[in-house]
């Protein structure tokens, strides 16, 4: 008899990553319109029409690579399905998503907001550096309420099988 492979963690951190990019380009870049893809770089002031439309491109890049990622967790949850291997638990799902969508938040916070200094999640009321650690606290905790959800879920599994 051929034990049953553990379900499959990608799809849900892919989708995750992919989400959460888009929450941050949808809602903090074109709803709240705090910063751009690449606003605190100097040469590309969004108060320019030719920054704006710099500005607007990269954000475009950005959500191309977002929807890159959604692509590919859906594209690995169709496999993962067929292959029987995708949790039937929302706890387990829904925590890796959180993860996935925390995970972007701390890469995206320490990459662009303090290596490379592209762009802060607000520069407009002084004190950046607040925002930018509010920002990396908000996906710390994703990503911590992401794994403790899974963690409950992936304990279901191990329980029914």
């Amino acid at each position: 008899m051929q034990q049953a492979r553990p379900p499959t963690r990608l799809p849900g951190l892919l989708l995750g990553l992919g989400l959460g990019g888009f929450i941050d380009g949808i809602v903090i870049h074109q709803l709240f319109q705090w910063h751009h893809m690449v606003s605190d770089t100097g040469d590309h002031p969004v108060t320019t029409l030719a920054g704006l439309e710099t500005n607007t491109f990269a954000d475009g890049l950005f959500h191309v690579l977002s929807w890159v990622l959604v692509v590919a967790g859906t594209a690995a949850m169709v496999a993962s399905w067929q292959q029987g291997r995708l949790a039937p638990t929302w706890r387990f799902q829904i925590g890796l998503l959180l993860a996935g969508w925390g995970a972007f938040n701390l890469v995206e916070g320490i990459i662009d907001h303090q290596v490379l200094g592209v762009h802060h999640v607000r520069d407009d009321l002084g004190g950046p550096l607040s925002w930018d650690l509010g920002f990396l606290a908000l996906g710390a905790v994703l990503v911590l309420g992401g794994a403790l959800l899974h963690r409950a879920g992936a304990k279901i599994l191990s329980r029914n099988r």
